[in-house]
């Protein structure tokens, strides 16, 4: 026998195994197939594998931003990290993106489309209940899904549904989504974090007030905005739950989360202070993860108010920004330059347009075209934003004096930020996280009537654009369409987008993931919790 083993064979092998879909027997039987000697599948089980076997047991503490006491657990105005994490953890949807950051199924075991994308049906798993012992049922993945569609939802996530017309029990296990048009996304639609799956009520609305879910974890008490506790779901239909049971604090002072972190409070933490992140590497007991993402730090103007009701102010306003310093100063090097598109480079059909340059004399030029030269202006900000956010937004002001700009930052409470500040005042700063496709992100954010329209942009082609790239099945013809939906946010839009930034984290060195990292959310895609494990 030779001894070697297709590389890529063997990572897949390993990442089963690691995954618990692959016995050691069956390992080792494979291998020899592949013609490998025993001593060397041995090592490469026992190197690879055994070493990173995920263990079962222990209590898991994160320590994560962004909480406030206005959250809610009705899923269709989820807003803050700390509720999407705690979402992730103790509620399920139809699909997830995986570690690799692929799609993969949660509540669905598989789904199919009518050759135009006019109808999906997801099969459901037989075995799912939720906590209260009560099996997941068609009605409830239904239910679900019409909390956010009809006319009287107030979900966030109101303009993602908007195309579909019905949803139907299919057969004994599957439910149909049938569409006004082809939507070729729907299955990476489902991952959004509003869409999570809870128990029906009689009527057929839902049951969100209990707090019942069927996630990984059930959770037990908390106080919203504080603190939560939860233990592992026995009637867990996925992988994972490797915890015995699990605490989220919300700590939206950076320093008192590295604090916990560094003393041992907590055993991980989400966006580390990136001014310190060179000190914490250091610390022997601490690992950092660095993870590219299509997270995105956005600065909406609204469009339908002055001064910003003025295409040449917005243009100035983005030219009037230095991105590269930006990233070095604030980001220390975590992140990559926005071009004012919320189309990130690791996202299908990005469009390599030329980079928007810091140019404060072209930004004076078109302030006076406008009859606004010496601008003053408001920019919200708060510190659990992003870390460094209101720094990041005082330099940008003092980049913007070159172009005659007076930018006036004003630091808001942390507590309430996006129920209090985001979508009511005409100028802020906001953190997204990544969405998987350019339609997902367009139809939450930049469509002329969703609920998230942050900077109250309507483009007539834009949102015709978006209509048809939805439903339009040639690839080529797609990407086409979204290059010109890029052009036009870019250059007519009224979000600045500073950067793309890193999900950068922390955690003990006894915690220990598997070799991916979801790329959608902090901890994992904000699955942390239920992927992770302590060493054994």
């Amino acid at each position: 026998m030779s001894g070697n083993l297709d590389p890529e064979l063997l990572e897949r092998m390993v990442k089963e195994a690691r995954l618990g879909r692959l016995s050691r027997r069956d390992f080792m039987r494979y291998a020899s197939a592949a013609g490998v000697a025993g001593a060397v599948a041995t090592g490469a089980w026992s190197s690879k594998v055994a070493m990173a076997a995920p263990k079962k047991g222990g209590h898991f503490r994160l320590g994560a931003h962004d909480g406030n006491t206005s959250d809610t657990h009705d899923p269709g105005t989820y807003l803050s990290f700390s509720m999407i994490q705690l979402a992730h953890t103790f509620r399920s949807y139809l699909t997830q993106i995986n570690a690799d950051n692929t799609l993969g199924g949660d509540i669905a075991t598989s789904w199919s489309a009518t050759p135009d994308a006019q109808e999906w049906t997801f099969e459901i798993v037989s075995d799912a209940t939720f906590h209260s012992g009560k099996p997941v049922t068609q009605d409830d993945v239904i239910a679900s899904m019409n909390h956010h569609r009809g006319d009287k939802s107030t979900s966030a996530a109101k303009a993602l549904l908007k195309d579909v017309t019905d949803i139907v029990k299919s057969g004994k296990n599957g439910v149909t989504f049938k569409l006004a048009s082809g939507n070729a996304d729907l299955p990476w639609l489902m991952t959004d974090y509003h869409l999570a799956i809870c128990p029906a009520n009689s009527d057929g609305s839902l049951n969100w007030q209990t707090a019942d879910g069927t996630g990984p974890y059930k959770l037990d008490s908390g106080e919203l905005g504080v603190s939560y506790e939860l233990s592992r779901h026995d009637g867990w239909h996925g992988e994972g739950a490797y915890f015995d049971s699990a605490e989220i604090l919300v700590l939206n002072d950076p320093n008192a989360r590295q604090t916990a972190l560094v003393t041992g409070d907590v055993d991980a933490v989400t966006a580390v202070d990136l001014k310190t992140l060179s000190l914490l590497k250091r610390n022997p007991n601490i690992e950092i993860d660095n993870v590219p993402s299509g997270s995105t730090i956005t600065m909406p103007m609204f469009c339908d108010t002055a001064p910003f009701d003025d295409v040449n102010v917005r243009l100035a306003l983005k030219l009037a920004m230095d991105r590269e310093e930006i990233i070095r100063k604030i980001a220390f090097g975590t992140a990559i330059p926005g071009n004012d598109v919320h189309v990130s480079p690791n996202m299908p059909y990005w469009a390599d347009l030329p980079q928007r340059k810091y140019d404060p004399d072209q930004a004076k030029s078109l302030l006076k075209k406008a009859g606004h030269e010496n601008l003053s202006i408001n920019l919200s900000s708060a510190d659990s934003v992003y870390s460094g956010a209101v720094d990041m937004c005082v330099l940008y002001a003092e980049q913007a004096k070159k172009a005659g700009i007076n930018i006036n930052v004003v630091r808001e409470p942390n507590d309430g930020y996006y129920s209090d500040v985001w979508l009511k005042k005409p100028f802020c700063m906001v953190q997204w996280g990544a969405r998987p496709t350019p339609d997902v992100m367009f139809s939450l954010a930049y469509k002329d009537d969703a609920a998230w329209n942050e900077s109250h942009w309507q483009n007539e082609r834009f949102n015709v654009l978006l209509r048809q790239a939805k439903a339009e099945l040639d690839q080529e013809k797609r990407a086409e369409m979204y290059r010109e939906m890029q052009v036009l946010a870019r250059d007519d839009g009224g979000t600045i987008i500073p950067m793309f930034t890193n999900f950068v984290y922390a955690r003990r060195k006894n915690v220990m993931h598997g070799p991916d990292l979801a790329a959608s959310w902090q901890v994992d895609g904000a699955r942390g919790i239920s992927r992770w494990w302590y060493e054994g």
